[in-house]
């Protein structure tokens, strides 16, 4: 019942993110309006082709593609960033021998790995990952060992005091403080993933809505355009508010045991 209850809410609490996206529509509205169709076209006009896009089975393996390509990234950095970030928060001298490497990571821009990883591994989904793994690495890197440095060491004394082993106190009491710095990173580096799956598409001509956005630009079609970015980035909302988001509420439980009854942080 508890976990319905916050499914509820957060369900609920979508009409504020509504109201966002109906503001972003305003503006957009407003600009067509401006410039007209050819520079930008109508909301409803871009969601209509996107509706047709998708009832076209090549252009939905086109999307799926690319969502795949860019979970996929996603994980490894995950996996990596989380896992070197925790192990050098716990490590002082590994952390100063990895800062100036996610200097050096951060400085170089995404164009550039993809042009090496198109001269390492040719053009193909190595090729999205990899630049989504080099890319988004640092920002979880840097969210892991944020989490580590700032948690509050008295609660885990309390519980080896209680007689919790280390294993216990890592997955009880740090993890869930790590998981308030990291958490925030890995929605950053999810839609950092779309970001750079769909660029790395439309430079190494890897197919993907990356190729058919190489192709509308070559048309000079506007409306095509727009409507592959628009299902480029619901698949980012979908992914990121049915799976990514859920599962940070479901982690962060433990803040509501402080939280007074309406109150919301």
């Amino acid at each position: 019942m508890d976990r319905l209850a916050r499914l509820g809410r957060f369900i609920w609490s979508g009409w504020a993110g509504l109201a966002g996206v109906c503001l972003l529509a305003a503006f957009w509205q407003a600009g067509h309006e401006a410039y007209g169709d050819f520079i930008l076209p109508a909301p409803l006009a871009t969601l209509s082709a996107a509706i047709t896009l998708l009832r076209d089975a090549s252009a939905r393996d086109l999307l799926l593609l690319t969502s795949g390509r860019a979970l996929q990234g996603f994980i490894a950095c995950t996996l990596v960033g989380g896992l070197s970030g925790i192990a050098a928060g716990y490590s002082p001298a590994t952390l100063r021998v990895a800062q100036p490497i996610v200097t050096i990571l951060l400085g170089v821009p995404p164009i550039a790995w993809i042009v090496l990883a198109m001269i390492w591994f040719g053009t193909g989904s190595t090729t999205v990952a990899v630049t989504i793994l080099i890319s988004a690495l640092p920002i979880v890197f840097a969210g892991a060992v944020e989490g580590v440095v700032t948690r509050d060491r008295g609660l885990d004394s309390m519980a080896q005091v209680f007689g919790a082993g280390p294993v216990r106190r890592f997955t009880h009491v740090a993890l869930r403080q790590i998981g308030v710095h990291l958490l925030p990173a890995l929605i950053l580096a999810l839609g950092t993933a779309f970001k750079v799956a769909v660029m790395a598409e439309l430079l190494a001509n890897a197919g993907g809505v990356g190729g058919a956005l190489a192709r509308s630009r070559s048309m000079l079609d506007i409306s095509s355009a727009m409507a592959w970015v628009t299902l480029a980035v619901i698949a980012l909302l979908t992914v990121e508010y049915g799976l990514v988001r859920p599962a940070k509420a479901e982690f962060e439980r433990w803040r509501e045991a402080a939280a007074p009854w309406g109150v919301k942080r």
